[in-house]
């Protein structure tokens, strides 16, 4: 009878070591090299004998290989027993050369998923959000490369992710919010990837961050009016941004979809579309000024324009339109809160205009259960960071309710 075990050249080593295997038969001791290597840490002992963790993961195919490299040797031992004599080390070692010959299938593992996951979010339309996962998988490589620090399933836990915070804390510069977000990204591609069993391990359900809510900004209603009224020449690039951010800000539609609108989205007075992010199906009734943009759009005479472009160009029709109301911008890093004033125009951007139609369409007296139907939200909780009432709305409020003169201040 033979038994056969698996051992590793260098147990603790930081890097993939062979893999040799031990073939035991009446009290002989052979050690054959198999040909592959795995890292330590991916290396388990079960029933004596040495296998790589997790069938269902990366490591499925060295497990596979190494089953084929028992069969083999189980099968020369047993072939020279049939002959009356024990096998020699050549012919086990011949036997495993044989299966070394044989292709080996391709050992998938940890940034090959990602890149799937990756991918797949794309290839299901949402490409603003894979270039978010691309972003993450690009600050988990630099963090291995920064710290020395191994990304792999069964690495991930919330010591683990203690080093990883810290390095986009004190080495990447980022604020609490942008870390959470990171942290959120890859617990989600964490889950994508055990749903479909491609590692078996739980810690990274751990993982945690705190984010520190951000202030909203919106436009007032009199600073829409400020852009509506900005002199331009028809049709050249501010026009054009122009009339995609107002009819963000008419409709509370986001970039993806702005730019996604088609003939088919158009009944009479309402657009009617899936979202890009989430695949929600909203109607959205089109106030007065928000149809001829749409028509316009159809007809090809309002284009569409990259994101980040028309984040710049916001920015210059904000400060043409003197939208220069001084404004605090507050960030969070590590709990600690910073501070700068700018003017207003400096941080319009393309998700200003949806968060402007949330304000002023509650403002305006619609029920909030409305308004979420007709963005898409799912919760109170994401919505609720789209509102920001106004000071003025307030005021204006309080004046109607309790019949105090608008001049009247609250203190």
């Amino acid at each position: 009878m033979i038994t056969i075990s698996f051992l590793l050249r260098e147990p603790k080593s930081p890097e993939p070591t062979p893999i040799f295997a031990f073939a035991s038969f009446n009290g002989h001791r052979v050690k054959v090299p198999t040909g592959l290597r795995i890292a330590p840490h991916q290396w388990i002992v079960k029933n004596q004998r040495g296998q790589a963790k997790g069938r269902n993961n990366p490591n499925g195919s060295t497990n596979d290989r190494l089953d084929a490299i028992e069969t083999a040797l189980t099968e020369c031992h047993d072939t020279a027993v049939a002959a009356g004599r024990l096998p020699s080390p050549d012919e086990l070692r011949a036997a495993v050369a044989l299966k070394e010959a044989e292709p080996a299938p391709v050992a998938r593992v940890f940034w090959d998923y990602f890149t799937e996951w990756i991918s797949l979010t794309r290839a299901a339309g949402q490409v603003r959000t894979a270039q978010t996962y691309a972003t993450a998988a690009r600050h988990l490589r630099e963090f291995g490369q920064a710290s020395g620090t191994a990304v792999d399933f069964d690495l991930i836990t919330p010591a683990w992710g203690d080093k990883f915070t810290a390095y986009l804390l004190h080495t990447a510069h980022q604020t609490d919010n942008t870390i959470q977000k990171h942290v959120t990204r890859l617990k989600r591609f964490m889950k994508w990837a055990a749903e479909r069993g491609y590692h078996e391990t739980t810690g990274y359900t751990r993982l945690t961050w705190k984010r520190q809510e951000p202030d909203i900004m919106t436009l007032t209603a009199e600073e829409v009016e400020q852009l509506e009224a900005l002199e331009l020449p028809a049709g050249g690039y501010l026009d054009n941004a122009r009339a995609l951010f107002l009819l963000s800000c008419y409709t509370g539609l986001r970039y993806s979809d702005l730019v996604s609108i088609r003939p088919e989205h158009l009944r009479g007075s309402t657009l009617r579309l899936t979202t890009q992010k989430t695949r929600e199906t909203v109607t959205i009734p089109l106030q007065s000024r928000a149809l001829p943009i749409v028509r316009r759009m159809i007809a090809g005479e309002v284009r569409a324009v990259s994101n980040q472009k028309l984040n710049d160009y916001l920015k210059e029709l904000g400060e043409r339109a003197g939208i220069t109301e001084p404004i605090e911008v507050i960030r969070y890093r590590g709990g600690n809160r910073e501070s700068t004033t700018l003017p207003k125009w400096q941080k319009l951007g393309c998700h200003t205009g949806r968060r402007t139609f949330v304000t002023l369409s509650l403002e305006r007296g619609l029920r909030p259960e409305l308004v979420m139907k007709i963005t898409g939200h799912r919760d109170w909780k994401s919505f609720k960071r789209y509102v920001n009432i106004t000071e003025q709305a307030v005021e204006r409020e309080f004046a109607r309710v309790y019949e105090m003169p608008m001049s009247l201040k609250i203190a």
